[in-house]
């Protein structure tokens, strides 16, 4: 794998990781936050990921990606009850 694509492929871990990381402590701390919310959010990658007129760096894209397919992940964990809730609230 040549330089490039390994630096890229790395960002696009760390953020994906990170952002999973953010989204299971969010749900664990917030007894209010629904998967509606989640899917808000989703949705409002969507739209910041079509809304690239003027175009973006490398490293945006990448991030957003990674954070779209994160939301995408978390959502599916949570539909089939792959989600650990703290229940001591």
């Amino acid at each position: 794998m040549s330089e490039s694509v390994d630096w890229e492929a790395e960002k696009f871990k760390e953020v994906f990781d990170d952002e999973l990381r953010v989204l299971n402590r969010r749900v664990q701390h917030d007894k209010n936050c629904t998967l509606w919310d989640i899917q808000g959010t989703l949705d409002s990658l969507y739209i910041l990921e079509g809304n690239n007129h003027s175009g973006r760096s490398k490293v945006n894209e990448i991030s957003l990606s990674a954070s779209i397919a994160a939301y995408e992940q978390f959502i599916e964990d949570w539909k089939n009850n792959k989600l650990e809730k703290n229940t001591n609230k």
